[in-house]
């Protein structure tokens, strides 16, 4: 049975299939109840479910997440929602220093099974501290999966698997692709959580993606096409751990690599997916691995957002420079 959902509305399908399966998962966050949350991902849960299931919790990230590590120690499986990335960071020590090391700091007594959601990203032309990639400083941090769907059937399968995990995940959701529509398969075996996914196959390149640039990376790839370029589009799904049998498997058959990502470009995810990829494949590849990324800078106001962000052009750009190797 399939369905063509928006990734919002696949996301609450997601989240309430989780709560229908285990009495132990729990929703927390900002105006996530009555309101549905500010991106109405978990509209009408609350009146489901009700209010000791679904919270409606203080505006204090460092009171949610604390909270939440009490859950999990006391059995519950947390879902906490982060209202923007850039409000993420009032709790970023609760996730670093207990979040992530608990269960090795416990030797195993104390399981962290927590996730954490982030609506990621910019495109959307929202205010300072409402558009940021802060993906890289929790995939740097043992302890943590950090995963990001870019469609919606990903969106389903993966929250739910994320919910399942007996680790925390910090779940990346691309804020400007919520109300893009996809074809939900509700009965096929998904694909595993931390696997990548071949979006697009092709032979004289690889564009290394997730999140909110895998639209961005195949509209590229169908331009390229136009012209007679082949390029091969890899989500990523996941950034902490990342799939490097998917990655290398892909670039060994295409030669040639580019990395995209809205985050910063220095010490972005793209410079680990660069390295690993020189240091394995270095007598493979016929260029070297190129980055397209946000620029070194605080995040841009909102009308000018669009020169920050990677662009088909800029991408394309990238491909033409890895070919003229």
């Amino acid at each position: 049975m399939s369905e063509t959902l928006t990734m919002a509305k696949a996301l609450n399908r997601g989240l309430r299939r989780a709560l229908q399966a285990d009495p132990k998962v729990l929703l927390a966050g900002e105006d996530i109840g009555k309101l549905g949350g500010v991106f109405r991902i978990t509209e009408g849960l609350q009146a489901e479910f009700g209010e000791n299931r679904v919270i409606d919790s203080p505006l204090a990230e460092s009171g949610i997440i604390g909270t939440a590590v009490g859950l999990c120690m006391r059995g519950y499986r947390p879902v906490v929602e982060i209202q923007f990335d850039g409000f993420v960071f009032p709790g970023f020590s609760q996730i670093v220093t207990q979040v992530a090391k608990l269960h090795m700091r416990t030797a195993g007594q104390n399981p962290m099974p927590m996730v954490i959601r982030i609506p990621f990203g910019g495109g959307i032309g929202a205010v300072e501290h409402h558009s940021e990639s802060p993906e890289a400083y929790f995939a740097h941090t043992p302890g943590l999966k950090v995963v990001s769907c870019s469609n919606a059937n990903d969106a389903y399968w993966m929250i739910q698997q994320a919910i399942q995990s007996d680790d925390p995940v910090v779940f990346l959701e691309p804020k400007r692709r919520y109300h893009v529509k996809d074809t939900v398969n509700f009965s096929a075996r998904p694909a595993p959580m931390h696997q990548a996914n071949i979006a697009r196959y092709g032979t004289d390149a690889t564009l290394l993606c997730y999140g909110p640039m895998v639209k961005t990376c195949l509209d590229a790839a169908a331009v390229a096409g136009e012209e007679g370029t082949s390029l091969e589009v890899v989500d990523l799904r996941t950034l902490s751990p990342i799939d490097w049998v998917t990655i290398t498997s892909s670039v060994r058959r295409t030669k040639r690599a580019i990395v995209v990502h809205e985050a910063p470009l220095t010490l972005g995810l793209g410079s680990e997916v660069a390295a690993r990829l020189a240091q394995d494949l270095f007598y493979v590849m016929e260029a070297p691995v190129l980055r397209v990324a946000g620029y070194d800078m605080p995040y841009p106001p909102a009308r000018v957002e669009e020169e920050y962000l990677p662009s088909v052009d800029r991408i394309l750009d990238a491909v033409d420079r890895s070919l003229a190797y």
